[in-house]
């Protein structure tokens, strides 16, 4: 064997030992933007997780546009350009931007999605954007504008049987960021509810996860993630990916791995 196939066969080696197995069977990875930062979070640390924790569990490569803009007016320069969503199938929205309130800059933000392109909210997404009427409320299924105390909240599974919960059960978080539900669009379908009434006096049951419709796009909402243990819990991961999947519209079976080892 020459000592150019040699070099050849290390580099591909040393490839699939990086990518880990590939199977002739494995569908083509998803490809996903996870558009992330802002106010109050540990986002450089929490896009890590996110990508980290959904790559190993599906067949997806998720690309991180991450600002260091740690105020409510934080803003990307992606969302300036006509087709910034270009390349992908599916956008993670981790944004905390409440003061952006340029209607020009969001309606670019939502005009693939209402044309179909698959999106994922999570937490503080819900909170952004608030510009006059209810165009971004509409586009996350529920409507939203403020929060509790940071304590734990009791998750109880609504639809235990839908494809996005399949393997979950109910449970206790550490101490978190329960939202309060102002409306709840007829698009959205709540998934699971939160409740802190036994540690809040006097909080609502409000929900924590649901679908929603926008346009063409199936889009797949959850406002926990406030701290990094809720983000790297594996239960908080599993219920993403799988929403991703089912936002994207693509087969569990075919789409998921292995669920990683470690559990709680």
């Amino acid at each position: 064997m020459t000592t150019k196939w040699v070099g050849w066969l290390t580099v591909l080696a040393l490839s699939v030992g990086l990518m880990g197995t590939v199977r002739a069977d494995d569908p083509k990875p998803l490809r996903a933007l996870l558009v992330i930062g802002g106010c109050c979070h540990d986002y450089a640390k929490q896009s890590e997780i996110l990508k980290r924790g959904i790559e190993a569990r599906a067949h997806v490569i998720v690309d991180i546009d991450f600002v260091k803009d740690g105020s409510t007016r934080a803003a990307f320069e992606r969302y300036r350009k006509g087709e910034w969503y270009r390349g992908y199938d599916v956008i993670i929205h981790d944004e905390c931007s409440a003061d952006v309130t340029d209607p020009i800059y969001v309606g670019n933000i939502l005009k693939p999605h209402a044309e179909g392109l698959p999106a994922v909210n999570l937490h503080c997404a819900m909170h952004s954007y608030r510009i006059k009427g209810d165009d971004w409320f509409r586009f996350c299924g529920i409507q939203s504008n403020r929060h509790g105390p940071q304590q734990p909240i009791e998750i109880t599974l609504d639809d235990p049987k839908h494809p996005i919960l399949e393997g979950s059960s109910n449970w206790t978080t550490i101490n978190e960021e329960l939202y309060n539900n102002i409306k709840v669009f007829d698009t959205a379908k709540i998934l699971a509810t939160g409740s802190q009434e036994k540690t809040v006096k006097g909080s609502k049951p409000a929900a924590v996860i649901w679908t929603n419709t926008y346009g063409k796009a199936r889009v797949f909402n959850s406002t926990l993630g406030h701290s990094n243990p809720t983000v790297d819990d594996p239960r908080f991961l599993r219920i993403v990916t799988r929403g991703l999947l089912w936002a994207c519209d693509k087969p569990m079976d075919v789409y998921l791995k292995p669920e990683p080892k470690k559990l709680p």
